[in-house]
C-alpha cells in the first residue's frame, strides 16, 4: 500500500515535469506514517525531529502536491485551520468536527450516500466528490 502510494506519487511529479527529490520522499514517509489528521506546522515538527533541514514552506507546498496527485485530502475547520488526511482508493468516510477542541471524528453512513445520490439524480447532476462535515461539540466539549 505504502509502495503503491509513493509510486503514484512519483508518477505524478514525473507528470508534472518535479523531480524526485529526497526531502519530498521524506515527507511522504512521514505523511503517511501518520493516522491522524495533520495540520501543516503538525507534520513539519514530525518530519523535522528526524531531518531538521526540510522547512516549513517545503512541507506546505509538498502536502498541496499529496492534495494535487489524490493522496492527500483538506479538511477546513472552523478556526480556519487546515487538516490534511490520507486518501484511499474506494474509501468514502464524513466529519463530524468539535468546534470546542478541534477533534475530527470519522463516520460512515449508507443512509447518507444513498440520499445524495437521489438528490443529484433529481437534478440531474452527475456526482465527482463531495465531502460532508458537520460542526458542534463532541462529548467532551458538550460538558
Amino acid at each position: 500500500m505504502i509502495h503503491e502510494k509513493k509510486r503514484t506519487f512519483n508518477e505524478f511529479a514525473a507528470s508534472k515535469g518535479l523531480r524526485s527529490t529526497r526531502q519530498r520522499d521524506i515527507i511522504l514517509d512521514v505523511f503517511l506514517s501518520t493516522h491522524q489528521h495533520v495540520s501543516v506546522e503538525e507534520l513539519y515538527l514530525k518530519v523535522k525531529a528526524s531531518n531538521p533541514g526540510v522547512g516549513q514552506a517545503t512541507v506546505y507546498r509538498t502536502l498541496k502536491l499529496f492534495v494535487e496527485a489524490g493522496l492527500a485530502r483538506e479538511v477546513l475547520l472552523h478556526d480556519g485551520q487546515t487538516r490534511f488526511e490520507h486518501v484511499m482508493a474506494g474509501e468514502h468516510h464524513d466529519h463530524l468536527v468539535c468546534t470546542g477542541c478541534n477533534a475530527i471524528i470519522e463516520f460512515e453512513n449508507e443512509t447518507i450516500e444513498k440520499l445524495q445520490d437521489e438528490i443529484a439524480t433529481r437534478h440531474g447532476f452527475k456526482i465527482r466528490s463531495h465531502k460532508l462535515e458537520i460542526y458542534g461539540l463532541c462529548a467532551s466539549c458538550k460538558g
